[in-house]
């Protein structure tokens, strides 16, 4: 119904911003890191999915098609709704998610708060065909290394997760992600 919303930024929020065009506020939520990108008064373009319920209609946005087609996929699995696509889609880039999922890790997933290891295990039963096996599987197993090390040094798991999705992925060793993720912290 609503694919695609190009606008100015009205309002920018904790879990949305409310988008004008044409005359028109749109609120829509969004990951943690398209929302930060955004600024009040600038320009942004969202790739939509209205989600519609007996008493709502929510609207999550994305900023590529690709993020878009990912979320809408994660609602295929009986008991992932849209809230938890989208918390989903806050743990890691699509790359780093498909690559979970195509390896069957369901510790990866369960870090998301509201899903727990039987949910983790359906999303892996149900996707894990049409995801693929992404060459990411390195720097998955990276990440995994740096959060916990980032975890260990005193680092929140929301600040460590930020860090490491700002980390190129060429940098597939656990070692090389942690100095990474580390100067990104020391940036701040």
């Amino acid at each position: 119904m609503i694919g695609r919303i190009e606008g100015e930024v009205s309002v920018k929020r904790a879990g949305f911003a409310i988008l004008s065009a044409g005359g028109v506020g749109y609120k829509i939520a969004a990951t943690r890191e398209a929302l930060a990108s955004l600024k009040t008064g600038g320009k942004a373009v969202f790739w939509t999915h209205l989600a519609v319920r007996e008493n709502s209609f929510d609207l999550y946005g994305f900023r590529s098609e690709d993020e878009l087609w990912f979320f809408e996929l994660l609602l295929t699995v009986p008991g992932v709704g849209p809230k938890s696509a989208l918390a989903i889609l806050d743990l890691a880039p699509v790359e780093t998610l498909r690559s979970a999922i195509a390896q069957g890790n369901a510790q990866y997933l369960t870090k998301v708060s509201g899903v727990g290891r039987k949910t983790a295990e359906k999303i892996i039963l149900e996707l894990r065909e049409k995801v693929g096996r992404g060459a990411g599987g390195a720097a998955l197993q990276g990440d995994e290394d740096a959060l916990e090390a980032l975890a260990s040094l005193g680092y929140s798991l929301h600040e460590a997760r930020d860090a490491l999705r700002k980390v190129p992925h060429s940098l597939t060793e656990g070692s090389a992600r942690l100095r990474a993720a580390l100067k990104i912290l020391g940036a701040k």
